[in-house]
């Protein structure tokens, strides 16, 4: 059975459901203080995506898209999508829950930029995610990573 990503709604609710992943060390990528930052009771128009085990919020990402305006990553400029925060909690881990969460972002057929946790290469090379050129400038040491949709 696929597993179903769904749109997180910012409210409060969300917000108790993302307490559990800080509690599990995973500061630097809590989504807490975004969430805290956007909050309006049941507002729809969220960068949150996520996946439930039960009634257990187990998987969660954030997903912008940027305008070719603003694009230095790919050639020519076009809009892509920044995938940030992908996170899964660890007793759910190696289940398919992060490639779900990537399928998902790639379905949207655009190009897609990530900055990877460190130790968590191998899992974007599987994803089909390549680094680019470091450009001191633009990366600012981060260590981008891109995916380009073969419709591009």
């Amino acid at each position: 059975m696929p597993l179903e990503v769904k749109k997180l709604k910012v409210n409060y609710k969300t917000l108790e459901e993302f307490k559990r992943f800080k509690e599990y060390g995973l500061q630097e990528l809590s989504m807490l203080e975004d969430l805290e930052a956007n909050i309006i009771e049941n507002d729809s128009d969220s960068p949150f995506y996520g996946i439930y085990f039960g009634n257990k919020l187990v998987a969660r990402m954030s997903l912008y898209q940027v305008e070719a305006r603003f694009d230095r990553y790919f050639s020519p400029p076009q809009d892509y999508l920044e995938l940030w925060k992908l996170e899964v909690l660890p007793d759910y881990q190696g289940r398919g829950y992060g490639t779900a969460l990537v399928d998902f972002a790639k379905s949207f057929g655009l190009p897609i930029k990530t900055n990877p946790r460190v130790k968590s290469n191998e899992f974007w090379e599987k994803q089909g995610f390549t680094s680019v050129h470091y450009d001191m400038q633009r990366d600012l040491g981060e260590n981008p990573l891109v995916w380009e949709s073969k419709q591009s």
